[in-house]
């Protein structure tokens, strides 16, 4: 008996915040094969909805309570229950356009995953813990949800589910220099100490130190990041300095409690 092909319509769903510099290219890499682009705005202070809905997609407004949060609020939002879920400064390599493609035409899992490489100040980064980067980012959103610690979101399908890895990369633009990368590791640490605080996490000095040590002894030289050249250094480094941050902030946090 010949198997009935399982044809589906597409939302793919992104949340934005200032995002100017990169909705354009997100949309563009996927409106050949959405059915429905929606975008969820935290109140953008720039030209992110207006560049969005240039592009055909619909944008809806949203206060910003977590990335998890915001991200449940804008499935829960999509006009399909079949989602592609990318973030804005995220966008489909040509051979994982045609994978989707494919999928869409004949659905027979519950969830795909993909690699994620990520393009830090211009250079591609395949070492250091960064690649392959698997995400579950295509699925059947009837299925499960965002979960996670924020800003460390995932998305969970229920147990039993199916999930198949698919060829080709998210191409992720990170950082366009180590400034801002800086930047966001001061907004994220202040994030991960909340989240610590709030669990009653109390990391004592030598641990702080260490930590952080190992986290660039690992990023470096255990996964290879010096293959990286002087990217995979910065990464390396940077990475040893937002876990300092992240067990300072909570430091402080005790301090100003006492």
């Amino acid at each position: 008996m010949k198997q009935t092909l399982m044809k589906v319509k597409l939302s793919v769903v992104v949340i934005t915040y200032n995002e100017s510099a990169n909705i354009e290219r997100c949309l563009k890499s996927v409106s050949d094969i959405a059915d429905e682009m929606l975008v969820v705005d935290s109140y953008s202070e720039d030209d992110t909805r207006k560049k969005a809905e240039a592009l055909g997609a619909r944008v809806e407004e949203h206060a910003f309570e977590g990335h998890i949060e915001q991200k449940n609020y804008a499935i829960s939002l999509a006009s399909y229950p079949h989602v592609l879920s990318l973030d804005a400064d995220e966008a489909l390599s040509d051979t994982l356009k045609q994978k989707i493609q494919a999928v869409k035409s004949d659905w027979q899992y519950d969830g795909y995953k993909f690699n994620r490489l990520t393009n830090y100040c211009g250079r591609w980064i395949k070492h250091g813990g960064w690649y392959p980067d698997t995400k579950l980012r295509l699925f059947d959103s009837r299925l499960g949800s965002w979960q996670g610690e924020n800003p460390h979101d995932k998305y969970v399908l229920k147990q039993g589910s199916s999930i198949q890895h698919v060829k080709g990369d998210i191409l992720h633009y990170s950082y366009y220099t180590v400034s801002d990368h800086i930047r966001q590791i001061d907004f994220f640490s202040g994030i991960k100490a909340d989240v610590l605080f709030k669990k009653g996490a109390r990391p004592g000095f030598i641990k702080r130190y260490f930590a952080a040590g190992f986290k660039f002894f690992s990023s470096y030289i255990l996964k290879a990041g010096f293959l990286d050249g002087y990217e995979g250094y910065i990464i390396a480094r940077l990475s040893a300095t937002s876990t300092l941050m992240k067990y300072y902030k909570l430091h402080r946090k005790y301090q100003k409690r006492s």
